[in-house]
């Protein structure tokens, strides 16, 4: 019902605006639509975020997409935060002895009646098994999983009837909301995410610096997932508390995770919110939470080495190649002959640089800040490629986590490592054919 009155009110904001722009002179009609859009993108923010849950998540998710949303909406979407209200104890009791035959009291030797952690989905209780382990219990808000597609149609429904989305970005729209669909269903599967864990188990088996929990298989299920307690500190305690040199080692390491996962094992864990990391004095990193999980098929690994390999060597017309072949181009447009390389000068010096980046400076962010002009211009010659929305996402999470521990972090360095994973793998593929 909210997101269905949150569907009028902005569809009728919008129509409002069209009528009356027919009786103002160009200038004042465009003064008109960009505060009808900038009201219309708070309307739709400020429900998401009341309304928690599936439609929550589904606004974090969407507004890494600044390619297919405009500011007026995407700045909104960013302001969301996991902050939902915990369940009651007997509400999570219900959800568990309904999904595994017996209240926690019966299951566990010990249960935390209260969550240490609740996001927009479900939350996290500390537990002791029967059998003396520590444990997290994960608990899912009962009902999430079925109103997913309803939120999501209504959601999309109200983009395309608000004005927000303009007509020749609806296909790029479809595509984006058949990722996070797809994405959202694969994380409200408890199963699908202990399946995950699992799989990160193995990847980093030999990596002594990645810690990944172990499934408690017994006491799960599809909306219950219990695994072994692993214990770090936060992010806020890193930057207040460890010195430089462990904050360098951190930050170096979380660059070359991203590589690792995505380029060498082609799956990296795309959820980047910082409370989804723990970390150790010594270097080590504990991943939390499974159920994002972005795969990436071989030739789209191909393909996005290329382009970085491509830029590297500032062979821009290659890049924009390997651009449309992705599918982030979008059709019918054109590039002013220098946007890669005006784009390769403000991006790319971490990845230039062949010794030590240092994201204390965080000339990255005030270059694109002083460059919105160049990305406005270009706005409508991309599209989130298949798949390519998870990717933006994790990036961008990363980099601002780089930002808030201002590591020195040597990027290029990192990424020649990407390359070799890449590199091997077409190898791979070529032998097999």
């Amino acid at each position: 019902m909210e997101l269905a009155k949150m569907t009028t009110s902005v569809a009728g904001n919008y129509a409002k605006d069209r009528v009356t722009s027919l009786f103002k002179s160009d200038e004042a009609s465009e003064q008109s639509r960009n505060e009808t859009q900038r009201r219309n993108g708070e309307i739709v923010a400020e429900t998401l975020g009341d309304l928690k849950g599936a439609a929550m998540k589904i606004g974090q998710m969407a507004s890494v997409a600044t390619d297919v949303l405009p500011d007026e909406l995407a700045e909104p979407l960013e302001e969301l935060q996991d902050d939902a209200p915990p369940m009651d104890y007997e509400v999570v009791a219900e959800q568990i002895e309904s999904e595994l035959g017996a209240p926690p009291p019966m299951l566990f030797d010990r249960f935390e009646r209260k969550p240490f952690a609740s996001a927009s989905i479900g939350q996290v209780h500390r537990a002791v098994t029967d059998g003396g382990r520590r444990a997290v219990v994960k608990v899912q808000y009962p009902g999430i999983d079925n109103s997913v597609d309803s939120d999501l149609d209504q959601l999309k429904l109200a983009l395309r009837m608000s004005g927000l989305v303009n007509s020749n970005r609806k296909e790029a729209l479809d595509r984006l909301f058949a990722e996070i669909r797809e994405r959202l269903h694969e994380e409200l599967d408890y199963c699908n995410e202990a399946d995950n864990v699992r799989l990160f188990g193995e990847m980093h088996a030999d990596d002594d610096w990645i810690l990944v929990p172990e499934v408690i298989g017994e006491r799960s299920s599809k909306r219950v997932l219990t695994m072994t307690e692993l214990r770090g500190d936060d992010l806020e305690t890193v930057c207040e508390e460890y010195d430089w040199s462990q904050k360098d080692e951190i930050g170096t390491r979380l660059f070359q995770l991203f590589g690792l996962q995505a380029f060498r094992h082609g799956a990296f864990h795309a959820d980047p919110n910082p409370a989804n990391y723990a970390f150790r004095p010594e270097g080590r990193i504990v991943l939390y939470d499974y159920g994002c999980v972005k795969k990436l098929e071989d030739e789209q690994r191909r393909v996005y080495a290329e382009i970085l390999r491509a830029s590297m060597n500032q062979n821009y017309e290659r890049v924009d190649e390997m651009m449309w072949e992705l599918g982030g181009r979008a059709e019918g447009t054109e590039l002013d002959p220098d946007f890669y390389k005006k784009l390769h000068h403000i991006m790319f010096e971490p990845v230039m640089e062949r010794e030590l980046y240092d994201y204390g400076e965080g000339l990255v962010q005030r270059r694109v800040e002083d460059n919105t002009d160049l990305f406005v211009r270009h706005e409508e010659a991309f599209q989130p490629p298949p798949g390519g929305v998870y990717v933006d996402r994790t990036i961008v999470g990363i980099h601002n986590i780089l930002r808030q521990l201002k590591a020195e972090v040597p990027c290029g360095r990192i990424l020649d490592q990407y390359m070799e994973y890449a590199d091997q793998r077409s190898a791979e593929i070529d032998r097999q054919d």
